[in-house]
């Protein structure tokens, strides 16, 4: 028996393109830049900066606009640590977009400036998709350069190169670029039944459920990461898996890789260390819970939010091509 889910036609060119986070068209250069180009850019007309407090991102919040874009002339009342800031790039026009961490805290913040982080942001679409990607960008690279401060190899001080891509060793020289953490998400179709495996952590909303997710490991492939994780997480053995898109995740630095899965089981040995709970859902109510509002009945499951590439992977299975 065969399924159209795992052929090449799907019911978009590009399901990337649909989750949040994944819109991002600056031209970032990260091979060919100068050891000056921070501070070049940080002089040129136009240049526009994101500011980070907290791991947050600071917006300017004045009655129905926000604005998360700060001039160098805005910033300065901020206190910007611009030893850590971070050439992003440039959008198409040459005006160039950077990221810095301030000091300042929710405490001592005074409005219109607010901090948001990045689930809020894009729940409640607080930005247009474009700068959404941005922020993406901007927050998993001051979080990998503020964690990278000290060599791994001596212990050294480590220094920002490259306007904040890249960060060397002080005493030894060595180089260490920013990482990406990949993270495998899947759907497991029971093409016989017609059904789609969900499951719900502890730590999720109250009766949200979403795919099955985990870390791809080292040595590991993403296919063989996903039959591993759904079997260690539900009991249920995989055959063929299929890549359907992909999400920036930028808390704090991941790569979502979302993929359908075809059962070749269907008992449930849940591990209940990682769920509370783990069944299959027929088309119908998986259409009801994305339908519906994520928390906003507790007695009625429901999905992540769009956005999400949970709900992708879900609303793209009901929409595929029969």
């Amino acid at each position: 028996m065969t399924h159209p889910i795992f052929d090449l036609k799907g019911p978009h060119p590009e399901p990337s393109s649909l989750v949040a986070f994944a819109e991002n068209h600056l031209v970032r250069e990260s091979e060919q830049r100068s050891d000056d180009c921070l501070e070049q850019a940080l002089k040129t007309e136009g240049a526009h900066l994101f500011a980070f407090a907290e791991g947050k991102l600071v917006v300017k919040h004045d009655e129905n606009i926000i604005d998360p874009l700060f001039a160098p002339y805005e910033i300065a009342a901020l206190e910007p640590d611009l030893e850590a800031a971070v050439l992003l790039g440039r959008l198409p026009s040459g005006e160039p977009r950077i990221a810095v961490p301030v000091n300042r805290t929710e405490a001592t913040l005074e409005e219109p400036f607010k901090l948001a982080d990045g689930r809020s942001l894009y729940r409640q679409a607080m930005l247009p998709d474009e700068l959404l990607g941005q922020f993406a960008q901007a927050a998993s690279l001051i979080a990998w350069n503020a964690s990278n401060r000290f060599c791994g190899k001596c212990g050294s001080p480590m220094e920002a190169k490259g306007g904040g891509y890249r960060r060397v060793c002080t005493a030894c020289g060595h180089l260490a670029f920013p990482r990406t953490d990949p993270v495998v998400i899947m759907l497991t179709i029971d093409v016989a039944r017609d059904l789609c495996l969900l499951g719900r952590s502890p730590h999720f909303p109250e009766g949200m459920y979403s795919c099955l997710a985990g870390f791809l490991e080292p040595g590991e492939t993403i296919e063989n990461a996903v039959r591993r994780e759904t079997l260690e997480e539900s009991g249920i053995r995989t055959g063929r898996v299929r890549y359907h898109a992909s999400q920036p995740w930028p808390m704090p630095h991941s790569l979502m890789i979302g993929c359908y899965a075809e059962a070749q089981s269907s008992d449930i040995r849940m591990d209940d260390l990682e769920l509370e709970d783990c069944r299959w859902f027929t088309r119908e109510e998986t259409r009801a819970m994305l339908a519906r509002n994520t928390g906003q009945d507790a007695s009625h499951p429901s999905t992540p939010p769009k956005g999400a590439i949970a709900h992708q992977l879900m609303r793209d299975w009901l929409d595929w091509p029969a």
